[in-house]
């Protein structure tokens, strides 16, 4: 999701939840996304993954923002959306994890512990580095 703000625009973005990005700021958020699996088109799972991290709804025509490769490995394709919604709203789903590892014990996460908007200079550092790219497209496509 982006919207605009003075001459330019916000981008929403989200910290990853759990114990391992706890502690980490800059360089550890991501846009909301998440996997599917066909015959889900992925659009439809993009609308659905940005509901169940944040439980906001996009509408409003999407914007195709391309697929990077991850250094895990892992394809991202984004869809931007222009909108407005309250970043410290924000209720997401849960995973379920061993915590601390090999303990046996298992505990629950949120899947997003937080989101917030900012510029895109701002995004750029704060974003997983594989996933920067997709700042540039937004704003290329947007001054179009």
């Amino acid at each position: 999701m982006y919207r605009r703000a003075g001459d330019g625009i916000e981008i929403f973005l989200t910290h990853p939840g759990g114990p391992f990005w706890k502690n980490k700021d800059d360089g550890a958020w991501t846009f909301p996304k998440g996997e599917y699996v066909e015959p889900e088109e992925p659009l439809a799972a993009a609308r659905r993954e940005f509901t169940e991290e944040t439980e906001f709804s996009l509408s409003g025509e999407p914007i195709d923002l391309g697929t990077v490769k991850q250094k895990g490995g892992k394809h991202v394709r984004l869809y931007a959306f222009e909108g407005d919604c309250d970043a410290d709203a924000i209720r997401s789903n849960s995973f379920e994890t061993e915590w601390p590892p090999r303990s046996g014990r298992y505990m629950t996460f949120p899947e997003v512990d937080r989101a917030g908007w900012f510029t895109p200079d701002a995004a750029r550092r704060k974003l997983l580095a594989s996933q920067v790219e997709f700042v540039d497209r937004l704003l290329t496509l947007v001054a179009e």
